[in-house]
């Protein structure tokens, strides 16, 4: 039987588009000491480590597992690298939990950074995860990708430009009270609708920046947690799923999932639900720390988790309904279309969870939180993860 696991500690840095003044190895640094300090531990009560690292090609050093050891608590202990693409924050955060619930170790470390700055273009390094003969020669890329998903959702449900843009606005209002946000500002729908159009209908807006920076979390036993002076955030239930790697299958339909919507998660949040005893996500879930560096990408993850119905996600927003004061918060951190730290962005959804739940979430706060969901994806939209945190 799995034991109880929980969160004690959270460490970020600030994203920005360049870390120049450090290296990759001086950001794991700084996160993993941040988190530790946060927990009111030292190195040495650390058991294993956990390292969120995606593709090397995204800064330019090969095999960083082998450079970090020292700098992220690790010299002499277990050290497990954890790499799916955007998901792979997502993915060591369930690989550190497994690490403590499996009863192997008692504190685990579950460290990560990104160095996008370091790459001249990070989207020419991300054109190449399609697949070579069959998706690249079709002009298939991230944002192509996503623009058809966006179609697909505005040919089924209605859903238009104007109401995209709106989730761009709140979450980089919402950054504005995030320390650690990249891109803050107060835009507006005409600001989004006149940015320049990068594939139809997706704008510059409607897309996130790249992001360069490190976030760590201490993950501890339930036995030893609960000894600890500050209440911790409490992993409630977890699961991932994966589909194919080819858009083409899965805008041709079946036996696939449904390009224009989040099958995948919907089938994550069958599973991570019920362990946490969730049964009507849109009344117990308080806030939600959503993996949406598009726009679209929000709108399919809200209607996928069950926070609304299918096709209603759009003119909620136009009610309010996602803001900071409205029924169910939608990322009050920004989100990663404020901050996209690939390796670690879905890291950093489920550190801010963890601080929503246990109310220090600062400026960013959400009135009376108790439990947040968190979720991450990757690949082609092939990786998919769900954590449910509560206080």
């Amino acid at each position: 039987m799995l034991r109880e696991v929980a969160i004690v500690g959270t460490g970020q840095t600030k994203y920005t588009t360049t870390r120049n003044e450090e290296t990759y190895e001086e950001l794991i640094f700084q996160a993993s000491r941040l988190a530790l300090a946060d927990a009111g531990l030292s190195p040495k009560d650390v058991d294993a480590v956990v390292l969120s690292i995606a593709p090397e090609a995204l800064f330019g050093l090969d095999h960083p597992e082998n450079w970090v050891v020292g700098a992220g608590a690790a010299l002499n202990k277990p050290v497990m690298r954890i790499s799916t693409g955007g998901a792979t924050g997502g993915s060591a955060a369930q690989a550190g939990f497994f690490h403590v619930a499996s009863g192997l170790f008692d504190t685990v470390l579950v460290v990560g950074a990104e160095k996008q700055g370091d790459t001249p273009d990070t989207q020419l390094i991300l054109n190449k995860i399609m697949e070579p003969r069959y998706e690249i020669p079709f002009g298939l890329n991230a944002i192509s990708m996503t623009a058809f998903q966006a179609v697909r959702h505005m040919k089924k449900y209605g859903t238009t430009q104007e109401q995209l843009a709106l989730v761009a606005v709140r979450s980089r209002s919402n950054a504005l009270n995030c320390p650690y946000a990249h891109l803050r500002a107060k835009h507006t729908v005409e600001d989004v609708m006149k940015s320049k159009m990068l594939v139809w209908p997706l704008k510059l807006y409607d897309c996130p920046p790249r992001s360069s920076g490190s976030c760590a979390v201490v993950m501890m036993a339930g036995d030893k947690a609960k000894k600890m002076s500050r209440p911790p955030a409490w992993i409630k239930g977890l699961a991932a799923t994966s589909t194919t790697y080819y858009i083409g299958d899965k805008l041709s339909g079946a036996p696939f999932n449904e390009h224009g919507e989040w099958d995948e998660l919907a089938l994550a949040v069958k599973s991570a639900y019920p362990q946490a005893g969730i049964t009507d996500p849109s009344r117990e879930i308080d806030v939600a720390e959503i993996y949406a560096p598009f726009t679209i990408a929000e709108v399919c993850a809200k209607e996928a988790l069950g926070l609304c119905e299918r096709g209603r996600a759009c003119s909620l927003d136009e009610k309010g309904h996602w803001d900071m004061d409205g029924k169910l918060p939608v990322n009050p951190s920004g989100g990663a279309l404020s901050s996209n730290p690939i390796s670690v962005t879905g890291l950093a959804r489920v550190a801010e969870a963890a601080l929503q739940v246990t109310g220090r979430a600062e400026a960013r706060q959400v009135d009376g939180a108790k439990t947040a969901v968190a979720t991450a994806i990757g690949g082609t939209f092939q990786f998919h993860t769900v954590m449910v945190i509560s206080s």
